[in-house]
């Protein structure tokens, strides 16, 4: 079982909430790290027909049964508990870590958290592996192309379920499309929203264009938008907002579009193979897709804001990503395996315009992080350390 680096921030925020909620996309190890941190706790599922009933019927005896908490799998299946929860941590002794909450539908979790938890609860985002988790356990190969390809969904690295990427990655498409999607779009729209987000892997790592979108799939603008707030939310998507710092530059003022996982991506571009990719114009995006994965799962896996934006003015300069940490990084990311020179021009402007504390990185495909004119170039190994 590969420990997730998620976990210190589990415990960190069980030692002061009374509930905690682990959210994040289908089949990225929601369960599988709530029992890892709370192995001690009781766990139920309202998966079980049964414990779905005696849950919805009662509520408040249900949590009885559990003096010393539980960890409540699929939660959101009983709107009720959540009111219950509240209750219970409110009026009994303060016990931070006394209910774990996970559920694989974001949209009902999220809503019932929201309305029935708010400040009585700590909230951790956990996306697929990270390739430092996957280093650590042993997994990383050399070839950075076969986690481009591949992803990082957790059932496609374990050995004793021998998933084919291919089959796995349809099936959930399809769980997605049956699970999450049906309760937010009129059942008609099915089809074009499928297209949506085929169209949105041929865009990821662009500003959005909600009228492009709007004409090729053929719904209004305002649904579309609508459309990719559903796939923001669900963790199929993330959206990177453009940097706000004052430059002295006109700045766009249009977010980028990034899948949250690459794998899953080339899947939706049709790609067969990490040969197809490699000849494939998205190559790029890709990676660059992959990159900004890596550093949004550094801050979840912290129980941290992403804090990660980009800049493009109205001249066409661009820096891909600016990561607002404890120092501003201006990070570039390249598909190459060499280091040149040339590849930092772009982070070299922005901190000449940025000044301050701001440092560079160019995020390439080489095996060796080194330090070339003060510009820090990080091996894909590196991405997220």
């Amino acid at each position: 079982m590969i420990k997730r680096d998620a976990y210190d921030a589990v415990v960190r925020l069980a030692g002061q909430f009374p509930v905690i909620a682990i959210t994040g996309p289908r089949q990225s190890g929601k369960t599988t790290l709530a029992k890892m941190a709370f192995p001690k706790k009781r766990y139920v599922s309202l998966d079980d027909k049964n414990m779905r009933e005696l849950a919805a019927s009662n509520p408040r005896d249900f949590l009885k049964a559990f003096p010393d908490g539980a960890i409540i799998d699929e939660a959101q299946k009983v709107p009720e508990l959540f009111d219950a929860i509240k209750v219970t941590v409110d009026n009994d002794q303060y016990i931070p870590g006394k209910y774990i909450l996970t559920g694989s539908s974001q949209f009902r979790l999220k809503e019932n958290i929201t309305d029935s938890l708010a400040g009585r609860i700590g909230l951790i985002k956990l996306l697929p592996f990270s390739i430092q988790e996957l280093n650590k356990a042993g997994l990383l190969t050399d070839d950075a192309y076969d986690f481009v390809f591949n992803g990082f969904y957790p059932p496609l690295y374990d050995k004793e379920k021998h998933f084919i990427r291919e089959d796995w990655f349809e099936n959930y498409i399809d769980t997605y499309m049956d699970m999450d999607v049906k309760d937010q779009i009129n059942p008609s729209n099915v089809n074009a929203f499928r297209k949506l987000i085929q169209l949105c892997a041929t865009r990821s790592g662009q500003l959005i264009n909600y009228d492009d979108l709007s004409r090729s799939v053929g719904v209004s603008a305002v649904t579309v938008k609508s459309w990719l707030s559903v796939l923001e939310a669900s963790y199929i998507i993330h959206f990177l907002e453009p940097d706000s710092n004052n430059l002295g530059k006109s700045i766009v003022k249009t977010p980028k579009l990034y899948f949250v996982d690459p794998g899953l991506m080339c899947y939706l571009l049709r790609l067969d193979s990490k040969e197809d990719l490699l000849l494939d114009n998205h190559k790029g995006a890709v990676v660059e897709t992959m990159a900004v994965s890596e550093l949004l799962k550094k801050r979840y896996n912290e129980g941290k804001k992403p804090s990660l934006t980009f800049f493009r003015d109205k001249n066409g300069f661009e820096v891909d990503t600016i990561a607002d940490w404890k120092h501003t990084f201006a990070i570039e990311v390249k598909s190459n395996s060499e280091t040149e020179k040339k590849m930092s021009v772009n982070v070299k402007k922005y901190i000449d315009l940025r000044g301050e504390d701001s440092k560079g990185m160019i995020y390439y495909l080489g095996d060796l992080t080194c330090n070339v004119n003060g510009i820090q170039y990080v091996s894909w190994k590196d991405w997220g350390k």
